[in-house]
């Protein structure tokens, strides 16, 4: 028997750092603005099992979108983007999301991130803490040095394979089986994009002198980070989160770097706590 899904997808167009960009993304669900950005080189469709997952929708409009250069999202419109090598920047990343925002004319939106989106996540609750309800900083720290290498896009490698093999020891052996390889399935699409991201994630992002000046009054903080995670460790996120004023960290047992995608169902208890978490924060400071 068939079953079609409530998850729906649509474009919008937006102007960034003056390039307009053409964004795809994916969206189910009433109430308060999830928007979550997905891992480096990935795109959206790692977020599948939170946008069916009936409880959160319930009461969020789970958002869900590819950055430009990857899934369905191009590259900028109208410029030789070609010419020019791909370097995410915490300033263009940032502008990106609250752009995006701005255009689907989100209020009060909480905003979650995993990997290079965790540490965006940080950046947007320190540059922009009007903007956001509150952030879920999933695998994420206030420095990630050492994973923007060259031989990402060696011509004597295979980027797609390199990339996607290097998912599985990433992930939790208690993971499903299953959901390990659509995980791995995914990085084999997304490898073009790969190494620019990491240069946001591993040259750009530096907070380590700056985690004081959140103001978690405005914008309240949750970090999340899987057992099995040796790029972004717990002991990393957990160190990160100690220097945030009112900073949470939840530990994630049983799950690795790419827990929306390696095992939906175990993140969820760990994201719905999290979600309390937020909420009450909220509710202290009113």
């Amino acid at each position: 028997m068939s079953k079609i899904s409530p998850v729906t997808g649509r474009y919008v167009t937006l102007e960034v750092d003056g390039l307009e960009y053409k964004v795809f993304y994916l969206e189910n669900g009433t109430g308060q603005p999830l928007v979550c950005q997905h891992t480096a080189g990935c795109h959206n469709h790692q977020w599948r099992g939170l946008l069916e997952d009936e409880e959160i929708t319930a009461n969020y409009r789970v958002i869900a979108y590819d950055l430009p250069r990857h899934g369905k999202s191009d590259p900028p419109e109208n410029v030789e983007w070609w010419k020019e090598e791909y370097k995410l920047t915490a300033d263009h990343y940032a502008n990106f999301i609250i752009a995006l925002c701005d255009a689907l004319e989100l209020e009060d939106p909480l905003f979650m991130g995993s990997s290079f989106g965790g540490n965006i996540a940080l950046q947007l609750a320190l540059r922009r803490p009007d903007r956001f309800a509150g952030v879920l900083a999933v695998e994420g720290a206030d420095h990630s040095p050492g994973f923007y290498l060259d031989w990402w896009q060696h011509p004597h490698a295979n980027a797609a394979q390199v990339c996607a093999s290097g998912t599985w020891d990433l992930m939790a052996p208690q993971s499903p089986e299953s959901d390990r390889w659509k995980t791995w399935f995914y990085y084999s699409q997304g490898s073009e994009a790969f190494k620019g991201d990491l240069h946001f994630y591993s040259v750009d992002h530096d907070l380590r002198d700056k985690l004081g000046e959140i103001d978690t009054d405005q914008c309240p903080v949750v970090m999340l980070t899987g057992e099995y995670d040796y790029l972004t460790t717990p002991a990393d996120s957990a160190r990160t989160a100690a220097q945030i004023k009112n900073g949470t960290f939840i530990e994630m047992p049983e799950i690795g770097h790419f827990p929306m995608s390696e095992n939906h169902e175990r993140f969820r208890v760990y994201l719905l706590e999290a979600l309390n978490v937020l909420q009450g924060a909220k509710s202290a400071s009113k």
